[in-house]
């Protein structure tokens, strides 16, 4: 007994320690290990367009390879990681950044979730405070006499 929770317990730790997989090949892995740094980063933040819930940095597509690329030329030639990321917003669009940018196009998307959580509080605690008073408002009623002489003769029964 002891020795299968032990081999269950192991495979849980296992399962839970194992790391995500890195897709970055070893040929696109900069020198300068601070622009690497950065570019790891920057490729965390951007969507794989084919595998669409996977970030470049975790995609082995070669559309996800040649943005890491991109990313990494961009970073050669001088630019900061807002022009890069902007450069590569401009070429596939919004749909590219894993978080979207808070804008007025993406209102709906960042501010949704929260006013239907409020609203859903807002309609719990009506229900349960018009449910409260239903039950606070009616008294228990009484049992009529044909009622009672029925009850009595169930419990006569037992």
């Amino acid at each position: 007994m002891r020795l299968c929770f032990a081999i269950i317990l192991a495979a849980f730790f296992g399962l839970f320690s194992v790391s995500p997989a890195i897709a970055v090949e070893p040929d696109e892995i900069l020198s300068d290990s601070g622009l690497e740094e950065r570019a790891r980063e920057i490729s965390l933040e951007l969507r794989c367009l084919v595998c669409q819930n996977q970030s470049i940095d975790d995609s082995n597509a070669p559309l996800a390879k040649d943005l890491r690329v991109l990313v990494r030329e961009r970073l050669k030639s001088g630019d900061s990681d807002r022009e890069v990321v902007d450069h590569i917003v401009a070429r596939y669009g919004e749909f590219v950044l894993l978080r979207p940018r808070f804008g007025v196009h993406t209102l709906i998307l960042w501010l949704g979730p929260p006013l239907l959580l409020v609203l859903a509080i807002f309609i719990m605690y009506r229900a349960f405070k018009r449910r409260r008073a239903e039950s606070d408002a009616a008294p228990p009623k009484k049992l009529s006499a044909a009622e009672k002489k029925k009850l009595e003769k169930l419990l006569a029964e037992k």
